[in-house]
């Protein structure tokens, strides 16, 4: 034996190796909605962490919600770079980067509830996820929320109601739509809402019925547009993992993961519809007015909508006019 190399020393040696054959693997799961207050986005991801850890793999998933780790928007290029394990993202809000992913946001698109979990199966969301795969990343769980409109200044139902009011859209395809309606907008992640409505930034925003129970939007507003049988506003707000994060990952971990998200998904799917009974109780709980789009107002929208965001998704985006055609070929 090598005189330097002491009993102390093997020891050490031992339990060093010992410690990291044993360590698991941290991945950082980072999203931008309240964290503990019932936000079922936050409990789909603290759900996946709680499935995987009971899997006993070695792998553990540390939840940052709030923007605590990033801002809403650099979550999905940290992703792709690797420097973000796992998001639950509104897949929109990287259309500046993927002009694709509008079409995840495209009013009218989806309508109900039924649809959007068979549009999940569908050819138009291999065609979505092939651009994230092929971006770095990959879907862990499905997630479609529904939304409506909410305002202080006049219920908003058929399309001249929003004209003259400065509106947050929360994507491309929605802000062209409600600009060639007559409404001003500005554009910024559902966290900011509150304060731009508190501050007069804003007279009114469209977003999911999750974000606006969560952010407590009904506090700044005296009208709500729930969604009804006639959702205008329908977004994808996927589970993603980072490629390099899921590579890197053993096989009963990335077994394990997937069986979560399976999970997840499922859980999110029974909820989803519950969000939004719940946003209009929540609003009419705290004095504000709740409304629902008629057929006639939907259509009206959809008219509009075809003639200003379809036809620029569709003549501006890669595949654009194939997207929307094997949306609309769901059933």
């Amino acid at each position: 034996m090598n005189a330097n190399f002491t009993p102390v020393a093997a020891a050490a040696l031992t339990l060093a190796f010992a410690s990291s054959a044993s360590a698991e693997t941290v991945l950082r799961a980072s999203h931008q909605f309240p964290g503990g207050q019932g936000d079922v986005r936050d409990e789909m991801v603290q759900m996946m962490a709680d499935e995987v850890e009971a899997a006993n793999v070695d792998l553990k998933i540390q939840v940052y919600p709030g923007q605590s780790l990033f801002k809403a928007k650099e979550q999905w290029g940290a992703l792709v770079r690797g420097r973000l394990d796992m998001t639950s993202l509104p897949l929109d809000y990287a259309s500046g980067r993927h002009p694709e992913f509008s079409a995840t946001l495209m009013p009218g698109l989806v309508r109900n509830h039924e649809r959007a979990q068979r549009l999940n199966d569908s050819e138009f969301m291999g065609m979505i996820k092939e651009v994230i795969n092929e971006a770095g990343a990959r879907v862990l769980a499905d997630a479609w929320l529904a939304g409506g409109f909410a305002s202080d200044i006049r219920c908003i139902t058929s399309p001249e109601t929003v004209e003259g009011q400065t509106m947050r859209a929360a994507g491309p395809a929605f802000d062209e739509m409600l600009a060639t309606a007559g409404a001003s907008i500005t554009s910024m992640p559902s966290s900011d809402i509150y304060t731009a409505m508190q501050t007069g930034v804003l007279d009114g925003a469209n977003t999911s019925s999750g974000s606006f129970v969560s952010y407590r939007i009904y506090e700044q507003v005296s009208c709500l547009t729930a969604p009804g049988e006639n959702a205008l506003w329908f977004m994808y707000e996927p589970i993603l993992i980072s490629e390099q994060s899921w590579e890197g990952l053993s096989e009963e971990q990335q077994q394990a993961l997937t069986a979560a998200g399976e999970k997840a998904e499922a859980f999110f799917a029974e909820e989803a519809a519950a969000l939004d009974q719940q946003m209009a109780d929540v609003f009419e709980e705290n004095g504000v007015e709740v409304v629902q789009m008629s057929p006639e107002d939907y259509q009206a929208w959809l008219d509009i909508a075809k003639e200003s965001s379809y036809k620029t998704f569709a003549e501006n985006v890669p595949n654009g006019q194939a997207l929307i055609d094997a949306a609309l070929a769901v059933e």
